[in-house]
Formats: structure tokens, sequence, C-alpha cells
């Protein structure tokens, strides 16, 4: 019998059968994971398999390679700041769905499994949007593409990065950018070295330039080759940030 405890944040939920759900959870030890819970869709269990719970999970199956069935108590249930703020909730639901549809199961992600959890924490405060674009960076990284940020692909000016390549995801000197501009993306005030070392934050306008950059970069290299391509979720989240930002 195969048997494991964990930490695990919930990042989506199925109904399958009479009442149960085949629940994928983000585990700190276990990676991606997926398990039959019994009762899972039901009403008196449904708080269990909301997206951004964290959970204490136990799973066992007779073999390694089953499905397996999951046993949830919660941990930590999302906070009535996220649950009633709609664009909190869509970006969280957004973050579970890139984790859900990206990570290879049974893969260990402690990194982003704690990187999660901070953004959540985030969402307390008022700079959660520069946190949501900086866990994607984190998740780019995760998945084997390196976004380099910190100095300029064309050896110009560190101190004075402005734009990104779409090709390479190296960041680009204003001097260098300058020929170029109409076929690079703006890189985010918050993401530039000698701001972030300054702590500057972003603003909704420079958060956007974040979201677009990294869906940019999560469409063309993480979701290149899945059959259904970005989640929904994250594209509903960018556009339901852009119609909040002030005119």
């Amino acid at each position: 019998m195969e048997h494991w405890t964990n930490q695990g944040i919930v990042l989506n939920a199925r109904a399958h059968g009479e009442g149960g759900a085949i629940v994928s959870l983000l585990t700190e030890d276990n990676g991606r994971h997926a398990g039959y819970m019994h009762g899972g869709s039901s009403s008196k269990k449904r708080h269990l398999t909301e997206s951004g719970t964290l959970v204490k999970a136990e799973w066992q199956a007779r073999l390694s390679d089953s499905l397996g069935t999951y046993t949830l108590e919660v941990d930590r249930a999302l906070s009535g700041d996220i649950l009633n703020h709609s664009l909190k909730l869509a970006a969280l639901q957004s973050a579970c769905m890139l984790c859900h549809e990206a990570l290879p199961e049974r893969e260990g992600h402690g990194g982003l499994f704690n990187g999660l959890i901070a953004l959540m924490d985030s969402m307390e405060g008022d700079y959660w949007g520069v946190s949501y674009v900086m866990w994607e960076v984190q998740l780019l990284r995760e998945l084997g593409f390196h976004l380099e940020l910190d100095k300029c692909a064309g050896k110009g000016d560190a101190e004075n990065l402005t734009h990104v390549s779409p090709k390479t995801g190296r960041a680009v000197s204003a001097e260098q950018a300058e020929p170029y501009k109409d076929k690079l993306m703006q890189l985010p005030n918050f993401l530039r070295p000698e701001k972030m070392r300054s702590g500057v934050v972003g603003d909704e306008l420079d958060i956007m330039k974040g979201l677009e950059m990294t869906a940019y970069f999560l469409e063309h290299w993480a979701f290149i080759h899945h059959t259904t391509g970005m989640p929904q979720a994250r594209i509903l989240f960018q556009e339901r940030f852009e119609k909040n930002i002030p005119s």
C-alpha cells in the first residue's frame, strides 16, 4: 500500500462519479498530485476543494502509479479579503490553473509551493499585483524558461533597462532598444534592477505591462505545445485587470 501525508494547495477539482471529485493539489514535497476524493463534489465537502485552499492531505493507493484517494482537512481557508475581491479571486484562480495545466505531475516544486502561499499572503496588502507578476516570472523559471532581466542582452547599460526581447526573454537597455522598439516589449519599472533595489512598486499601468510580458512567454514558451493553449482563467484575469485600470 502506497501512502503519504503532506500540505497541499488545491489547484482544481472536477466532479467524478457519484458525488466524488478528482482533486489536483500542489504539494510541498510531492509536486502537483491528483487523487480521488469521495464526496468531493458534495455540498458538505465543497469547501475543501475550492482553488487556493491550503489543506492537510493524506493520499493512499494500492500502487504508486495509481490515481489513489485523498482525505483532506482544511489547514487554511481563503480569506474574506480574497473571496470578496473579484479581481484578487480571479488572480488566484489564474495562478492555480497555470500550475494545474503547466506543471508535470508528481515532480517536486517546493519553491513554487511556497511562492504560491506567499502570493496569497500578499493579497492581504496593496501591492499584490506586483507580487502576481513576479510569481509568474518564478513559474516560468520553474518550467525551465528563465527570463534574464538583470542585464542587457546587447551589453548596454544594466542600470537603464527598458525593454525585453520576445525572442530570448532577455532585457535590453534604452540605448540598445531604440532601433527595435516596435519589436520589443516594455519592461515594467518594478522589474528593473535599479528600481527593485530602491523598493519601487508598480502602478496599475506598470503591472499591466508585466502581465502582458509574462502572458507572451507563457503562451509562446510554456503552453505552445498544449492543445488548449493558455488557461482561460489566466486570459480572463488579464482582461479584468485591464478593465479595472483607472482611465
